[in-house]
């Protein structure tokens, strides 16, 4: 295994001296390097622009995104899919995360699990991977075997293949249909990627799922309208949502939300088109369930 062309495992030469240097000096440095993460992102949006497409692509057929990924990389996969559920009100098998290891591995680490081709293989044979779905690998070395061999049974399968990777020419890359490399440079703390690429990472699944999510109508104007209100704090962020949307007060959100089977959309659209719940109902379906067309 040769890592030295790994810009993720080079030193970084601001800060060969970190174990000498004062709390606030390693903050500040700290803060500066991660600056460096958004400007990367940027010149890569073209490449998470296509992957996006393709997300949106394989949600219409039925299919799913799939995350996979070892370490650091899967459990950012796996906090990304579990946040879809409340955010925007997704089944848990809709965007799913697997790490190398299992769920065991999300706070301890498996012995030579992410080395395992097969294990890739088994993992996505297990949650009937299809050529609906999409498979994102995840890898900030860019060259996890899990993620390869996850990648490889995906083309077996028919399934999209994308890829997130933090070194450029990476060879995850070489297995994925639509990669994104975004290179942000050495870590502060040598080979630490759970940092600027962990970051990287984490604002790369934001755009990925936030977008997507947008692209089939979980969205009205900037609020999250499919919503799952699973505790007081969101009943109350439902409430207040319907009143944005329709501009309405407290008093006929709470009654419209209360008589829509607490469904935040489907209020949304009562109040919208001074309908009733069944009618309201019909209008989403038939707008595939895009607020703004349902409303017209």
């Amino acid at each position: 295994m040769n890592l030295e062309n790994l810009t993720t495992e080079r030193r970084n030469q601001k800060t060969t001296g970190l174990d000498e240097m004062s709390i606030r000096d390693i903050l500040t440095i700290m803060n500066e390097e991660d600056a460096k993460v958004p400007a990367a992102i940027n010149e890569s949006l073209d490449q998470i622009e296509a992957v996006i497409e393709k997300i949106v692509e394989s949600f219409a057929k039925g299919g799913r995104l799939i995350y996979i990924g070892a370490g650091t990389s899967g459990r950012l996969g796996i906090l990304d899919a579990a946040e879809c559920v409340p955010t925007f009100g997704t089944e848990p098998e809709m965007v799913q995360g697997l790490i190398a290891g299992g769920m065991k591995a999300m706070t301890v680490a498996v012995e030579g699990a992410e080395d395992s081709e097969s294990l890739a293989k088994e993992d996505l044979a297990a949650i009937n991977l299809t050529d609906k779905d999409i498979v994102v690998g995840i890898a900030a070395s860019g060259r996890t075997p899990y993620v390869v061999g996850g990648l490889e049974y995906a083309k077996e399968v028919g399934a999209t293949r994308a890829s997130i990777s933090c070194n450029k020419q990476a060879v995850i890359s070489q297995y994925a249909a639509y990669p994104i490399e975004v290179e942000v440079g050495p870590e502060i703390l040598t080979g630490s990627t759970r940092l600027k690429s962990g970051t990287a990472q984490k604002l790369i699944l934001n755009m990925l799922s936030t977008v997507s999510m947008i692209g089939i109508g979980k969205v009205y104007k900037n609020l999250m309208v499919d919503v799952r209100p699973t505790n007081e704090k969101l009943v109350e962020r439902a409430k207040r949502i319907i009143m944005e949307a329709t501009e309405c007060d407290y008093a006929l959100a709470e009654k419209t939300f209360t008589e829509s089977g607490e469904d935040v959309k489907l209020a949304i659209v009562m109040i919208l088109t001074n309908s009733d719940k069944e009618t309201a109902a019909s209008k989403l379906v038939a707008s595939n369930g895009f607020v703004r067309e349902a409303a017209n």
